[in-house]
């Protein structure tokens, strides 16, 4: 998303961010372990053998000079401020110790602490700022970084202002303990949109600002003000009252009906990695280890692939999966020839640092065969200039075959079509599995980039659809489709669920005969198609900007389409002009009035 004009409310002077600190109890809810099967990788080194994660990682122990620390965290820092379109990727690991550094967290940065429990690890400051994008408090273009697995002490000497995470899309926070409070924007609350936290302990008061949208899901904290357009609340402890929508902006859903965090890396006292996998749960309140033990299966390094940028392929890959192994994919920009194919079940892929597949002859990044348990996390998948049918897919068929019991799990899960290069693609995700979960996903065909694709991107960087969902029973957490040029979401399975959805229609339209949808202007973002008879989402906004067509009348008929089904439901719609003359006529089938004057808002429907 990129932010022109638009409306944002803030909420008080800083010192009512302040809070004392409160406690919070532990999440709640019911737990379903499934554990990977054993593999026997070949060659398999010894379990304290030195683990080599590329050029790209930077790993820090509590036993180094706390100044060389802060230097080399300064030094990527400074390498990846503005550095938006850029190859550099990076992760900074943390072993378990107390680090008096401050951590500015940069474009393609991941900051990772490796302990079993987010306390094992703690640093001073942990913050994105709003202070690159033209010196003006604007975050709507702070994407693709994240941090994970550890905790901020944040004292009062180190700055006055509580943790900043102004973010927008591609930015979440997950499995975090905040000592104090957090802002989601900068402390003079400038331009955000859009962001994701989940199994995160925050002390203090969490205060959105000038969000505008953010999806948090099993997390606690002492409060939560604010909100702008829609704000979404999922299993999480102590969420704000909602009112009556859109004022305020809020939706609550109390318990989070299934999910399985991510998978994440640790290291033990004598200096062995594993990766540890996360039950499933079902039904569940709060974070998963705050005051409880946490379940799951953990997997030694030694049955994990170690991919590097400049040393690996989609072939070497492949026959690293081919032999049993699970998958890590060090921070860089891989360019494949092949796609990369994930075939059995229970595989965890793990990348690291934003990692970039980019399909640079046309094909599919990634296949995921129709098996159980595969999980993949924190992967950009890029479009080359030969247009592929998919980035990626999840079950290359319809099968029918149900993973319920162990679902497929995907979590930071990007894709770009344009922005550095004039890339191509039909559809950025396709699903064809049952019982697929997403969690945190940003599909984007570029409205900005290097290559000025906001004046002549329609022809340039094609893509039609963002997420196509042919499978039943997928259940998506944070959601965000942007600027494709037909439906940003087609969904065909039954069971659906959304939890938070955020969307732009596309920004580039020549004129009104460019985009059609038969005999109605322009196509839905939102599309449940007329066959599904069982569908729900909550939280759903949905945008329009005029960019380069401001003046030619260019319009769209509806936000959402879906059939009128006794099992199809939405709760808490929204549709906003950013620039105050791009027309959405209705929210959803001819209904909820039109976006321009006032926002257009629909309670429920049916």
């Amino acid at each position: 998303m990129k932010c022109r004009t638009r409306q944002y409310f803030t909420l008080g002077a800083l010192s009512a961010l302040t809070l004392a600190l409160a406690a919070c109890g532990g999440g709640s809810g019911s737990t379903t372990e499934t554990s990977a099967p054993a593999v026997t990788p070949t060659p398999a080194p010894t379990a304290n053998a030195k683990v080599d994660f590329g050029p790209n990682v930077l790993i820090f122990d509590p036993g180094m000079d706390t100044a060389s620390i802060q230097s080399q965290i300064n030094n990527i820092y400074s390498q990846q401020h503005s550095n938006q379109f850029g190859t550099n990727r990076f992760a900074l690991m943390f072993k378990p110790g107390n680090y008096p550094v401050d951590i500015n967290v940069g474009f393609y940065t991941h900051v990772i602490g490796l302990g079993s429990s987010p306390d094992d690890v703690q640093v001073d400051d942990l913050h994105v700022e709003a202070d690159w994008l033209n010196m003006s408090q604007d975050a709507t273009q702070n994407f693709w970084r994240s941090a994970e697995n550890l905790s901020v002490q944040h004292p009062a000497s180190v700055t006055p202002y509580p943790v900043r995470w102004a973010v927008s899309q591609a930015a979440p926070m997950r499995r975090v303990h905040v000592k104090g409070d957090v802002i989601l924007s900068s402390p003079w609350c400038g331009y955000s949109s859009g962001g994701f936290i989940s199994d995160t302990l925050i002390d203090g008061q969490i205060n959105s600002c000038s969000q505008q949208q953010w999806f948090s899901r099993n997390t606690e904290w002492a409060s939560w003000v604010g909100g702008v357009w829609n704000m979404v609340f999922v299993g999480v402890q102590n969420p704000p009252t909602p009112g009556t929508w859109p004022s305020p902006p809020l939706t609550v859903v109390a318990q989070t009906p299934v999910v399985r965090e991510k998978p994440f890396l640790t290291i033990d006292g004598s200096g062995n990695y594993s990766v540890f996998v996360p039950a499933l749960n079902t039904n569940t309140t709060g974070t998963t280890w705050h005051g409880r033990t946490e379940a799951g299966t953990s997997l030694p390094i030694s049955q994990f692939y170690i991919a590097k940028e400049n040393v690996d392929t989609a072939q070497t890959i492949n026959a690293a999966l081919a032999r049993g192994l699970n998958l890590i994919i060090t921070p860089g920009v891989y360019h494949l020839t092949d796609t990369i194919r994930i075939t059995r079940p229970d595989t965890v892929v793990l990348g690291l640092g934003v990692a970039t597949l980019e399909a640079d002859t046309g094909l599919d990044a990634m296949d995921v065969a129709d098996v159980d348990g595969v999980k993949i996390s924190g992967l950009l998948f890029d479009a080359g200039t030969t247009s592929s049918p998919a980035l990626l897919k999840v079950g290359t068929s319809v099968t029918g075959v149900s993973h319920a019991a162990n679902p497929i799990c995907l979590y930071d899960i990007y894709a770009r079509i344009g922005g550095e290069i004039a890339g191509k693609a039909h559809t950025a995700v396709e699903i064809n599995s049952n019982n697929v979960i997403g969690d945190d996903f940003w599909l984007w065909r570029a409205d900005h980039g290097d290559i000025g694709l906001t004046t002549t991107g329609w022809t340039i960087n094609p893509a039609i659809n963002g997420l196509v969902v042919n499978g039943d029973n997928v259940t998506m957490y944070g959601l965000a489709v942007e600027h494709f040029e037909q439906y940003q979401t087609l969904w065909n399975g039954n069971g659906g669920s959304v939890y938070f959805y955020q969307s732009e229609e596309p920004y580039d339209v020549p004129n009104q005969a460019a985009w059609m949808n038969g005999s109605e202007n322009g196509y839905p973002s939102y599309k449940v198609a007329d066959s599904v008879t069982s569908h729900k989402a909550y939280g759903v906004g949905i945008y329009s900007f005029n960019f380069v067509t401001t003046g030619r009348n260019v319009a769209l008929a509806n936000a959402i389409e879906a059939p009128q089904q006794p099992g199809v439901s939405f709760t808490d719609l929204i549709t906003v002009s950013l620039d105050g003359t791009s027309l959405i006529s209705n929210v959803i089938n001819n209904t909820g009035g039109s976006n321009i004057g006032q926002n257009g808002a629909v309670a429920s429907y049916p």
